[in-house]
């Protein structure tokens, strides 16, 4: 199964626009179900959310069954299953769509995404067929158990355990699983034990098996409406049927499904920024001071624009990476048996990008939600004003399907086994660039709008393969222990696909509606490109500071200055002009 662009291509190659997935290209279908998302969410949960924010566990599960009803909960599920087969773009307009039910989004979420798509991509024909028609329409809710107390981002690490049967009719399940999202009310649990102490599998276990049990509830800071309890395995005899794929294929199935995850996290996140942006907006036009609506005043306004464009930019790495995915899971065979291995390849594919949408999604909802409160002033930490409550439940998300921590280290460690793999020319590029860099650089000339931001994230690029050539050069199988090194080249790689995908859009726009309709887009882009590669060009040069000393790093760092040249661009007066379209238009706008 070939995708169209590899994963993690980007950083070496020239993307070609045409191929890649903007909010502007949504057809009718897809749009519709979005409205239909909007529509359930605002009339069927928001009018409840203070009782689901109280635990009610009743109306939750009956919500969750009105989504299935209307096929929010089988988007993902092939039709031959219940489901309605959704393409990926489809999916994830629900997921961003669902986000302003905060605590039941977060529920539906993990029934649909991790607590679903297990059985969907791993399943055996008998599997799918007992449990995903009733995981479409809700009548059967599902939970992922992963984390135990001792093991959290160490996922392999886990100490429950299977045993195996003598007569091999099931096997014997014992340990805790923490930090499970439903819970309280699920029926079905994915769940990771070692198979005889050492080989990471997965089982679906259903609730009424004895020996199944949850403890209290636990206490949390955000996110207060939904379940979050310990899963107790106490001798639990799983029939041998439902182990899932194959013994010792645990670890394949978690991080897949852990990528999936980060994507769809980052699409809530989508959504959730735009609720904080257009409650802030709205905020900042009522509330005077000094006889002015604060909205008019230049720092107000300039964090209005900050918001907006962070949220433009996340929405346009969101749907360039579903797009990705659109493409390379297209060709899935459900009924194959090799479908476990053909799900793993295709997921896998576009690890590196699930990473960086939920790094930067995270962080992008976290600098939005913290700015929407600073815009409404004390009565931004009063929880009468749904500023706070978006505040709270945001702080989860950079913890939640792997830290963004953890995920710092995925980034590059992916690449590179890439790379070693064969699977990208990254070091071929990384040794033609090591040429090219020793001849002079002309100053660039730029005729029209965004020639210069593209030329700036072509040279992001190269300064990317020149750290991270210079870093595995050095420390060569060590660099894995190089966790601040391995921080700084994330978040070059992060940065990166930031600034391209806000680019192609732009690009895209422009080429279809004119440079006077996609203005807007083109002052962002223009924005986010310039400060980014700012920030970009420092990583590079904590970089080259942490492994090098003498002549070498003053060569190194005459290259950068050489790569870094650029005209700095008015961000202040765009920003102007992004703030007063926000504004004008109550919230987002592109």
């Amino acid at each position: 199964m070939m995708a169209a662009i590899k994963g993690g291509s980007f950083i070496i190659d020239e993307i070609d626009g045409s191929l890649v997935v903007t909010p502007e290209d949504f057809t009718e279908e897809q749009r519709m179900i979005a409205r239909t998302t909007e529509d359930f969410v605002e009339g069927e949960v928001l009018p409840h959310d203070e009782t689901i924010e109280k635990l009610d566990y009743g109306l939750t599960v009956r919500l969750l069954r009105k989504a299935g009803e209307l096929g929010l909960l089988g988007a993902d599920i092939p039709e031959a299953y219940g489901g309605l087969s959704l393409d990926k773009i489809s999916s994830t307009l629900i997921s961003e769509k669902l986000s302003k039910a905060s605590s039941f989004a977060l529920s539906l979420g993990a029934h649909v995404g991790i607590g679903t798509l297990p059985i969907v991509y791993f399943g055996t024909e008998e599997q799918k067929q007992a449990y995903l028609p009733r995981l479409a329409t809700g009548e059967k809710i599902a939970a992922y158990c992963l984390t135990e107390p001792s093991s959290g981002s160490d996922a392999l690490g886990a100490k429950t355990t299977a045993r195996l049967s003598e007569d091999g009719s099931h096997y014997i399940l014992n340990g805790t699983k923490q930090f499970i999202t439903n819970a309280g009310f699920a029926d079905v649990f994915i769940v990771y034990a070692k198979v005889n102490g050492t080989d990471f599998s997965t089982f679906i276990v259903d609730r009424s098996l004895e020996g199944v049990s949850v403890g209290p509830e636990e206490k949390k800071m955000g996110i207060k409406g939904s379940s979050t309890r310990p899963l107790i395995l106490d001798d639990v005899k799983v029939p041998a049927d439902r182990l899932l794929w194959e013994v010792g294929k645990g670890h394949l199935i978690a991080f897949n499904i852990l990528n999936i995850g980060r994507f769809k996290l980052a699409a809530g996140c989508l959504g959730a920024a735009k609720e904080a942006l257009e409650l802030s907006a709205a905020y900042a036009e009522e509330r005077t001071q000094f006889g002015k609506r604060i909205a008019s005043f230049p720092l107000i306004g300039a964090k209005l624009a900050d918001m907006n464009i962070r949220t433009f930019v996340l929405e346009s790495m969101v749907y360039r990476t579903a797009g990705l995915f659109d493409e390379g899971l297209r060709e899935l065979d459900y009924s194959r048996a090799d479908i476990g291995m053909q799900s793993a390849k295709g997921i896998a594919e576009y690890a590196l990008e699930c990473s960086i949408n939920k790094v930067f999604g995270t962080e992008a909802l976290s600098f939005v939600a913290d700015e929407g409160v600073q815009i409404h002033g004390g009565y931004g930490f009063i929880q009468e004003y749904r500023i706070e409550r978006i505040y709270r439940d945001a702080r989860i998300n950079r913890i939640f399907e792997g830290t963004n921590e953890i995920n710092r280290l995925l980034i590059p460690g992916t690449l590179i086994k890439r790379a070693l793999k064969g699977e990208l020319p990254l070091l071929a590029k990384a040794q033609a660039l090591q040429a090219e860099l020793l001849q002079p650089i002309p100053p660039a000339a730029y005729d029209s709008p965004l020639e210069e931001e593209a030329y700036l994230i072509r040279m992001a690029k190269k300064i990317f393969l020149m750290t991270g050539a210079q870093a595995m050069q050095k420390y060569q199988l060590k660099l894995e222990e190089q966790q601040e090194v391995l921080s700084r080249l994330a978040d070059q790689l992060i940065g990166i696909y930031a600034m391209e995908s806000a680019l192609l859009r732009a690009q895209k726009k422009l080429a279809s509606a004119g440079e006077t309709k996609a203005g807007l887009a083109i002052s962002m882009t223009t924005v986010f490109v310039h400060e980014t590669f700012e920030r970009l060009e420092g990583l590079a040069r904590e970089t080259f500071a942490a492994m090098e000393t003498g002549d070498t790093i003053r060569t190194q760092l005459s290259v950068l200055k050489k790569l870094a040249r650029r005209q700095p661009a008015d961000t202040i007066g765009l920003k102007r002009t992004v703030a007063a379209r926000v504004r004008e238009a109550g919230g987002y706008i592109v």
